[in-house]
């Protein structure tokens, strides 16, 4: 049944479907010479990945891309945002590397029927999967110059080859994740960290924000590669996908409170946005870090700021801050606060999940929307990831998973948010990916944690079966977007 029309709309050209990532749904490590990724060695070392998974397998999406796109079909989804594994096209990753023919037509085969579809492709350049042949080399994203140079002839690599078909092209997922997931706790690849019982390399205080940076660099060499030679002939947009969530105090009353969830924010979101929208580093990181924060050099920044055509948004939940009121660590990432799920009076953030950080919260969605269309003059947005897992969802019948009333609930609460941010607020968001597709490797939760509309039975040959929430996006959507 359709849902009820609403007083809160979005645009009749809104830009709608889901997401998934190379390394969670390919598989086929070696076929038609791919090489590693650093996913595919960090995923090899013991104790790293829950149930010792791998992205061997998947859900062999490299061989079923025929099903994939008939699930998007069976959806009615509009657009489907997917990332390209830079070692399938380029294997040894580097600029002086041979290009593997074979790996890049397969996705221009599989652009070509996407569009054959009318499901608009938005293409991610880079979802962490780095080739593992420049981690060995040269330290992958920690050495600037090699890197930078790198990730820019890989991103024209796809540019020539896709730039005509693909018109929403975005560059980094979540750097944030990169850089303090991969070198300051170790819990994603490479794993570098200060904590020898978990890696012999690393230095937690320093390298995230070398990182971080890095990833801005190189963000801002693809997109001036891209509009000098790209952008006229092929009409396309560029932007980088940035993940936050939203913040509420811990006490409502105490100022510290308040203000350490702005800090919060900027640690987790300007940090990388304010450089590309302000030219600068937000200053409460200046303040913590110091002169372990990169400065930018005159060259730099004049790549980086101004190098986006939209905003890419990755969302999910929100917390509770709380300042922490002793000296920071030199490992603190946050901003020295705390995020909690509980405030002051025992309230929840939301309900639980089956992941231990998720706890739904749409009405901060909303809020956050509004944030960042505040700080950086309105820009437009694209939602490119959003959606929940379930608790326990891995352990019930079939039947019971195939019903998961509990994420379509999420997918009205959150879509209904975003609508009110577009009516009442103001906010230019033109587009929204859920996120999963499909059930998938989850990172270092291996495959325990499901986020998919659609269920893979990954003992039973990655047979894909819709549940719930794979059909009920239209009808949510139908209920907001503009007919006229």
């Amino acid at each position: 049944m359709p849902e009820t029309e609403s007083d809160s709309y979005l645009p009749k050209d809104f830009l709608w479907g889901f997401a998934t990532a190379s390394y969670q749904i390919e598989g086929a490590p070696y076929e038609d010479g791919r090489a590693d990724s650093i996913w595919d060695t960090f995923c090899r070392i013991p104790g790293k990945i829950a149930g010792a998974g791998t992205g061997d397998v998947a859900c062999d999406s490299y061989h079923r891309t025929a099903e994939d796109i008939a699930l998007l079909k069976k959806t009615q989804a509009k657009s489907y945002r997917f990332s390209l594994s830079w070692s399938r096209i380029i294997p040894l990753g580097g600029r002086n590397d041979p290009v593997n023919e074979k790996g890049l037509q397969h996705y221009v085969r599989f652009v070509d029927d996407l569009l054959a579809e009318g499901i608009q492709p938005l293409v991610t350049l880079f979802h962490w999967d780095l080739p593992n042949e420049l981690q060995v080399r040269y330290g992958g994203m920690l050495n600037k110059k090699e890197f930078v140079a790198d990730y820019e002839n890989y991103a024209r690599v796809c540019f020539k080859a896709l730039g005509s078909k693909v018109k929403l092209w975005i560059t980094f997922n979540e750097p944030w994740c990169s850089s303090i997931l991969g070198f300051n706790t170790g819990l994603f690849a490479p794993g570098r960290t200060s904590d020898r019982t978990k890696s012999a390399e690393g230095d937690s205080s320093t390298e995230p924000w070398i990182v971080g940076h890095n990833f801005l660099v190189a963000h801002g060499a693809a997109v001036k590669a891209y509009r000098d030679d790209f952008k006229a002939k092929d009409g396309g947009q560029i932007g980088i996908t940035l993940n936050g969530d939203w913040t509420e105090p811990w006490d409502a009353d105490d100022a510290e409170d308040i203000e350490a969830c702005t800090r919060k924010l900027e640690f987790s979101i300007s940090w990388f946005a304010d450089p590309i929208y302000h030219g600068k580093y937000p200053d409460s990181m200046r303040k913590q870090l110091g002169n372990r924060l990169p400065e930018w050099s005159e060259e730099d920044i004049a790549l980086v700021q101004g190098s986006n055509d939209f905003y890419g948004m990755n969302h999910y939940c929100a917390n509770y801050i709380k300042h922490k009121t002793t000296e920071p660590a030199l490992d603190d990432f946050y901003g020295n606060i705390e995020s909690l799920y509980q405030d002051k009076n025992g309230q929840w953030i939301g309900p639980a999940t089956q992941s231990l950080w998720l706890y739904p919260n749409p009405a901060g969605f909303r809020k956050l929307l509004k944030w960042l269309s505040d700080r950086y003059n309105q820009p437009t947005i694209y939602v490119t990831e959003n959606g929940t897992s379930l608790k326990g969802e891995n352990d019930l019948p079939l039947a019971e998973l195939l019903n998961d009333e509990f994420r379509v609930e999420y997918f009205r609460g959150y879509i209904g948010a975003m609508a009110d941010a577009v009516t009442k607020d103001g906010v230019d968001v033109r587009g929204y990916s859920a996120w999963s597709l499909m059930d998938n490797f989850e990172w270092a939760e291996g495959y325990e944690t499901r986020f998919g509309v659609t269920f893979v039975d990954y003992e039973g040959g990655q047979k894909r079966q819709p549940k719930k929430s794979a059909t009920e996006l239209v009808n949510i959507f139908d209920k907001y977007i503009k007919k006229e």
